[in-house]
């Protein structure tokens, strides 16, 4: 799929009427803020790209207030943390069955060594994170958590503590907006990527440097600052980090002292040959850690403009041009710097810039599989089983995670330490979600939600167009029902030939007037039992919506 073909429309103007002036680049707007007109089309693009898909609900909310009120509102975190996943599976033939945990409650503060039960709670965990997105609040909480789940990648297979996990990721979401400094400094010596890294094996006479490698090379300055720090920085940081261990039994980690390398640790002239004074003692690893940590974030321009950067990728664009780099990149990894590495008003200065905004930046990401089958649930309006049923509930998002799984994204499994190769691999980038494999598994699963829909624990997940229909602000008129459903699901404006053609071959049959469409639907308004009634409505609907959500453009963002 050619993305670059859905946005060949001559002439695209800015948001103040005018054409842009592309001088060596896709744009050269920057971070002034932005002033153009709020309306539907901006704010389910600033949801879009801050959620997972923009839920009609949450557009009619955010539609009452001012850009900046929403922008600050999807900033201020303020609802809770969501309820711990439960106990939803059969222990089987386990050596030691979780028997103390009953049925529907969580598994989060006990203690298991089996192998079999920390697989089988590994993936309760994962199917509690797809219902944590399908149940999100109006903030920006969730994908933030997913972006630092791609930045700090871990894979879950590295251990089959779902404790751990679970853990790991409750500090993602604790920390979403907080401090980049402080949140490196906190996966440093998480028992999850101790166990992922090999840090808890780490100690004086055999340091691994695993993790000191990637702390630099992918969480703070970047594969593009090597070897600028040296083979020998990343030997001098991994007996900084030795000592570190993991109690299974507390789901913490610990320092041993008496696993710490007590020596001084020298680094090169990139680090301006910066000594860290080796330490004996319980706190030594704290106080070490402190002493890494300062040294690494002085390369201050460095490891900002990098967090930025991939920042930009998650939220407005792959490619960084030089207008880019020097009207949005540079300057907000300043401000980063500015504001000791808090994220907060980095995000907010980004999301409400003219850049964030322009329509060169608009409907311009390919939709990764979490966005796709997150955002078709709740933009579709897809009645879910109550959660309190918690076999049923459970039961569904195991068949959405065995549907993340084929569409290549797995939430609690990147494929290796970077992450997905969608956010990092050049050129492609996000073209990487669409493949000859992936492109017709996310039609085939649409056609399915429209026809047969999933059963589950006798519960049928299904996407009902007719209620879908009902939900739009005029669906007995045939081009009012068009316009919004689009407005719903597609982020490319049809041109005014292509819609009447969908209405005329699709809702009007092939007629010519609108009411072939008005009178079949006001019939079955009048007499929702009449069956004939309801099958025309529906058979038309269903080729309508099958359409629009096999066609390419459905899968942008």
């Amino acid at each position: 799929m050619n993305r670059r073909s859905f946005l060949s429309v001559a002439g695209l103007k800015s948001n103040s009427g005018k054409k842009k002036n592309f001088v060596g680049g896709r744009t050269n707007s920057g971070l002034e803020r932005y002033t153009g007109p709020w309306t539907t089309n901006e704010v389910i693009h600033l949801l879009k790209r801050t959620m997972f898909g923009a839920k009609p609900d949450d557009v009619r909310y955010f539609e009452t207030r001012t850009m900046d009120q929403a922008v600050n509102e999807l900033l201020t975190i303020t609802s809770p943390l969501p309820n711990p996943p439960v106990k939803d599976y059969d222990t089987g033939e386990a050596e030691f069955p979780d028997n103390l945990i009953a049925p529907g409650t969580t598994w989060v503060n006990d203690f298991n060594e089996d192998n079999r039960i920390g697989n089988l709670r590994k993936r309760s965990f994962k199917k509690w994170w797809i219902g944590v997105l399908l149940n999100q609040h109006r903030d920006i909480r969730e994908k933030m958590a997913l972006f630092w789940h791609n930045h700090f990648a871990t894979e879950m297979a590295s251990s089959n503590n779902g404790r751990y996990a679970y853990r790991h990721h409750m500090m993602l979401r604790n920390h979403a907006l907080g401090n980049f400094k402080e949140l490196a400094k906190q996966i440093t010596i998480d028992p999850l990527m101790l166990v992922y890294q090999n840090g808890e094996h780490n100690r004086k006479g055999a340091p691994d440097e695993n993790f000191a490698r990637e702390l630099q090379e992918l969480f703070t300055l970047g594969k593009e600052n090597y070897p600028n720090y040296t083979e020998d920085d990343v030997k001098s940081a991994a007996r900084v980090l030795t000592g570190w261990r993991n109690d299974p039994g507390t789901n913490t980690s610990y320092f041993d002292a008496k696993r710490h390398d007590t020596g001084n640790k020298t680094f090169s002239s990139f680090y301006n040959n910066t000594t860290i004074t080796g330490r004996s003692g319980d706190q030594a690893g704290e106080q070490e850690l402190d002493d890494l940590m300062d040294m690494i974030f002085s390369k201050g321009k460095e490891a900002s403009e990098f967090i930025v950067r991939k920042l930009y990728r998650w939220f407005v664009y792959y490619e960084i041009d030089e207008a880019t780099k020097m009207n949005v990149i540079e300057p907000l990894a300043l401000m980063l710097r500015n504001y000791n590495w808090e994220i907060t008003p980095v995000l907010s200065t980004l999301l409400k810039s003219e850049h964030f905004f322009d329509s060169m930046n608009q409907g311009c990401m390919i939709k990764s599989p979490i966005d796709f089958l997150v955002g078709f649930f709740r933009e579709g309006g897809v009645a879910l089983p109550d959660e309190t049923d918690y076999t049923t509930w459970y039961a569904m998002l195991d068949g959405l995670l065995y549907q993340l799984e084929l569409f290549q994204q797995a939430p609690g499994d990147p494929p290796s330490v970077s992450g997905w190769p969608a956010y990092y691999q050049i050129p492609a980038f996000h073209e990487l979600w669409i493949n000859n494999d992936t492109y017709p598994r996310r039609t085939q699963f649409t056609d399915t939600m429209l026809s047969y829909g999933f059963m589950r624990s006798g519960f049928e997940l299904k996407f009902d167009s007719i209620a879908f229909a009902r939900s739009l602000s005029n669906p007995g008129n045939p081009k009012a029902l068009l316009d919004d459903a689009l407005s719903v699901f597609y982020r490319i404006v049809l041109s005014e030939s292509a819609r009447e053609q969908l209405k005329r071959d699709i809702l009007l049959t092939g007629q010519s007037s609108d009411y072939y469409w008005t009178n079949a639907w006001n019939t079955y308004i009048a007499n929702p039992s009449d069956v004939m009634a309801y099958q025309t409505v529906l058979s038309r609907l269903n080729e309508l919506f099958r359409y629009l959500l096999a066609l390419p453009e459905y899968q942008l963002s």
